[in-house]
């Protein structure tokens, strides 16, 4: 439990660091802290630590933690992969979905979104390096599938996520967020409200907040390794 402190603490201050390091204030990077495989009593302590946002992976371990902490005022993300039977129990239970690559999944989180709740936040999850062992669309088919989750009332566009394949090198690094970057502030212009860039892990977060990150999501560096 101290190390999660001493973990949280660290990558708050790099976040902070990084930020100022480009003209950003340190508030403008949301810490996204990814609880997969981790313990209710990780998730509860890292809250009275003052982290609110966790991301989950795995649908029925999610439920089974959103169960145990009812009490807490926790914003829930999915950044899992989404198949159809999973989007009923995500659109009514999640604050946010990371994964959307399909404007099917996209009209099913929209027609099941409960009524009364406010639209499900949704980031377009982009293959920048067009691997084929990560989901996403292509860059190019971003535009279309963006323009289409515009019009669906249960859902809110945010804006953009990916994950890239590794790179040591800091500006290589840059380079592959700059692509996202540039295709948000296109989206901005064609009328498509959206701001939310969800990029940066702990390798490379630094370089992802130089481009404009505004989502960092970070496991291991904050819970430990995983079981």
């Amino acid at each position: 439990m101290q190390n999660i402190e001493k973990n949280l603490n660290r990558i708050r201050a790099r976040i902070a660091a990084a930020a100022e390091a480009c003209g950003r204030a340190p508030d403008s990077v949301l810490l996204l802290a990814v609880s997969k495989r981790k313990p209710v009593a990780d998730i509860r302590k890292a809250f009275e630590l003052g982290q609110k946002h966790f991301g989950e992976n795995y649908l029925q371990e999610a439920q089974q933690k959103m169960q145990q902490l009812t009490e807490l005022d926790i914003c829930w993300h999915f950044i899992g992969a989404i198949q159809s039977n999973k989007t009923r129990n995500i659109a009514e239970a999640f604050d946010w979905a990371h994964c959307i690559d399909r404007v099917k999944i996209a009209r099913r989180l929209s027609d099941q979104r409960p009524a009364g709740m406010a639209p499900l936040n949704v980031c377009i999850q982009v293959n920048i390096d067009h691997e084929d062992s990560k989901a996403g669309i292509e860059l190019d088919a971003v535009v279309e599938l963006a323009a289409a989750i515009h019009e669906l009332p249960g859902i809110r566009l945010r804006g953009l996520m990916t994950i890239p394949a590794p790179r040591a090198d800091f500006t290589d690094q840059r380079n592959a967020f700059a692509q996202l970057a540039a295709m948000l502030v296109s989206l901005r212009q064609q009328g498509i409200d959206c701001d939310t860039l969800s990029m940066g892990m702990t390798q490379d977060m630094d370089a992802a907040i130089a481009e404009g990150s505004t989502l960092v999501r970070i496991g291991t560096a904050i819970f430990g390794d995983r079981i």
